[in-house]
């Protein structure tokens, strides 16, 4: 059996346009210390206190004070049903601050994307370029706006989601962005199964951005529900 191997210069305009916002983003160095902090996590206005640590690893522990458990009926990998008890509050933070680790992580271009080859698709009416993706196990496509990442499309496993980026923060050593929207959809059928609108907000401590407050708006078929996380007392460890 032949394995082909992507052309990653099948498109160089492409693959230039996108490293450039690729390595636009604001991320931390291997420096980074981690932090702990004090955390408020308000679910519809109902507020719940906890602490919150990042290693330097950049693995995340999160704990509630209080924790509240609820039953939520999930499927095994091979398709049953199951109910299993979880804290809400502490779940939504801990997935939350993944992502945030996710996007602060540095990775170079070539470990990020080296394997993929890049095509020019079509601008849009705000000009932003569509960045077509080959070789990506995931299904990613892209819009590059300037020198941003305007949107993602992606597609894991049994999810497909698409995040437009509609406000940045520019750090001087980058940008974050700032306030975005996430249309999650079943890849089977393109039902939409939950919107989002996130607003994350950054300050500066010691050498490093880290952020201070996430305001997100949920609708998951019709219901919707209204989450804000407040980071206080953050310290860089070390």
């Amino acid at each position: 059996m032949v394995t082909t191997v992507p052309d990653t210069k099948s498109d160089t305009s492409a693959r230039d346009l996108f490293q450039a916002a690729y390595e636009n983003r604001y991320t931390w160095d291997s420096n980074f210390p981690g932090l702990t902090a004090d955390v408020s996590v308000a679910i519809d206005g109902v507020a719940r206190t906890g602490k919150v640590s990042i290693k330097p690893d950049l693995s995340v522990e999160v704990s509630m004070d209080e924790p509240q458990l609820i039953d939520r009926t999930t499927r095994t990998p091979s398709g049953e049903e199951k109910t299993v008890s979880v804290d809400e509050g502490q779940e939504w933070l801990y997935n939350q601050l993944r992502d945030v680790v996710t996007h602060r992580k540095r990775k170079t271009f070539e470990e990020a994307h080296g394997k993929s080859a890049f095509n020019l698709g079509a601008a849009d009416e705000s000009g932003a370029v569509e960045i077509l993706v080959t070789g990506d196990s995931m299904g990613s496509n892209y819009k590059v706006r300037g020198k941003e990442i305007s949107m993602v499309s992606r597609v894991m496993g049994r999810i497909g989601f698409v995040i437009n980026h509609l406000g940045h923060l520019d750090t001087g050593e980058g940008y974050i962005s700032s306030l975005y929207t996430a249309v999650f959809r079943n890849p089977m059928n393109d039902e939409i199964v939950r919107q989002a609108r996130f607003e994350d907000i950054y300050e500066k401590l010691g050498n490093y951005y880290v952020m201070t407050k996430q305001i997100v708006q949920s609708n998951e078929q019709g219901n919707t529900k209204n989450y804000e996380i407040t980071f206080s007392n953050i310290h860089l460890l070390g």
